[in-house]
């Protein structure tokens, strides 16, 4: 059984990792995390207990089968989620805290606002930045989106309202996404007269065509979670549900796929993937001969042998 990760970030909050930005670490079931998701109105929060300034949450879920997943919530309902520099600090924190956390197997990202996933920049800040300002934010938020993307578990993000701008570049960090088919989606930077200057540039031709992508960068287009499925842009496209989390509960499905398996083996499989996808083929092979060289020796793939020999599902312990 998975001891919570909750220990480790307790002893961050202790020496201070987390505190200076007011992030606050629950370990919650996911039962009482979805009866408060069910009881809540139009103007709160879809999740635990957060207080109006709390701008991100981080949960732990201990029920048995939720085990090794944790849970980030954006919460800025009256900005839409959007990026400010608090915020953007306190995500660099919580996803180093992750990064370091081996209890971890699965990372779900997702708006504790209903409607919005996330909305970008937070421009009204913006516009006091001097230009050297802007260029610094920019750099930091481009780090925090590679931040997640190096992340050595799966993050998976749970988009129930609208990814515009560097909300869709968050979310194209991510392993995967999981999209409400009625969301919209968008790069629509060049409307502004700027660019998609998290990632989007990048990520988002290495997963479509690049002539599509863009299309949907050059005309600022905007899309539904439907249409986003039929682009390939994400792994699946659910209906939306009363409680306006269809797709953080398709995540969590997806989610409780994963834990089962052996977590050396999803990190090794995960650093295989994005390590060859920057490189020719057979530096590629390279990488996957090095990465399956590091499971070798793991207690996990001799319990795998070994549960296969007994029929039984394995006991994986991460080591």
């Amino acid at each position: 059984m998975l001891k919570t990760g909750a220990s480790f970030a307790t002893r961050c909050v202790k020496s201070g990792l987390i505190s200076a930005h007011g992030l606050r670490t629950v370990t919650t079931t996911s039962r009482h995390w979805q009866s408060d998701d069910r009881g809540k109105g139009a103007g709160t929060t879809a999740g635990t207990d957060v207080s109006p300034n709390q701008e991100l949450q981080l949960t732990y879920l201990t029920e048995e089968d939720k085990q090794g997943i944790a849970v980030l919530g954006l919460n800025r309902p009256k900005a839409r989620n959007s990026f400010s520099k608090s915020l953007v600090n306190q995500l660099i924190e919580a996803i180093e805290v992750l990064a370091h956390d081996k209890n971890v197997r699965v990372v779900i990202l997702r708006s504790l606002v209903p409607g919005i996933f996330c909305a970008g920049a937070d421009l009204k800040e913006r516009a006091t930045f001097t230009p050297q300002e802007v260029s610094r934010f920019v750099s930091k938020l481009r780090q925090m989106m590679v931040n997640i993307e190096q992340m050595p578990t799966p993050v998976v993000a749970a988009i129930d309202g609208a990814a515009l701008g560097g909300g869709l570049e968050m979310a194209l960090a991510c392993d995967m996404r999981v999209v409400a088919t009625n969301a919209k989606l968008g790069l629509v930077e060049t409307k502004l007269g700027i660019i998609p200057g998290a990632g989007g540039t990048q990520r988002l031709p290495r997963i479509l065509n690049p002539a599509v992508a863009k299309e949907l960068i050059f005309t600022a287009r905007q899309f539904s979670g439907e249409e986003a499925k039929a682009l390939g842009i994400v792994n699946h496209a659910v209906q939306p549900n009363e409680t306006g989390d269809a797709a953080y509960q398709r995540a969590l499905q997806l989610a409780m796929e994963i834990v089962p398996n052996g977590p050396v083996g999803v990190r090794m499989a995960k650093k295989a993937i994005d390590k060859g996808l920057q490189v020719d083929i057979g530096t590629g092979y390279a990488i996957e001969e090095a990465c399956y060289a590091q499971v070798i020796p793991t207690k996990d793939r001799l319990e795998g042998l070994r549960a296969f020999a007994e029929k039984r599902k394995p006991n994986f312990i991460g080591e």
